[in-house]
């Protein structure tokens, strides 16, 4: 039986600094993808960072968290980990979750989540 945490990590340019195991989407259509495939199985932790890139945020990702909220069937998280640079865009996505009646904690600054090839 694997009793390996299941970690999904939704930023476009940082990576655990530790190298833990994870599965990656670097912008919010990827991330929508990855849930998709995670609908009907627990995650242990879901990190999001807000902004993704030029015009990409983490609003599509949280929309369909919303959505499995809103429709009696929310997502097996455990923790959603919001870890951006973006204090307002942090704010927001913990307050809009929280809502919903997810597990938020708000990791602005985690020394978790790095730059692997140093400061973009």
């Amino acid at each position: 039986m694997d009793t390996r945490r299941t970690i999904v990590l939704v930023d476009d340019l940082r990576s655990f600094v530790d190298g833990r195991s994870a599965e990656v989407a670097r912008t919010s259509t990827a991330g929508v993808e990855l849930l998709d495939r995670y609908r009907d199985r627990r995650l242990d932790e879901l990190w999001l960072d807000h902004d993704l890139g030029g015009d990409d945020t983490i609003w599509p990702v949280v929309e369909v968290l919303e959505r499995a909220a809103f429709d009696k069937r929310p997502f097996d998280v455990g923790v959603i980990n919001v870890h951006s640079a973006n204090p307002a865009g942090s704010a927001k996505i913990a307050q809009v979750l929280r809502h919903w009646g997810y597990r938020v904690h708000v990791a602005s600054g985690s020394t978790d989540i790095g730059y692997l090839d140093g400061p973009a």
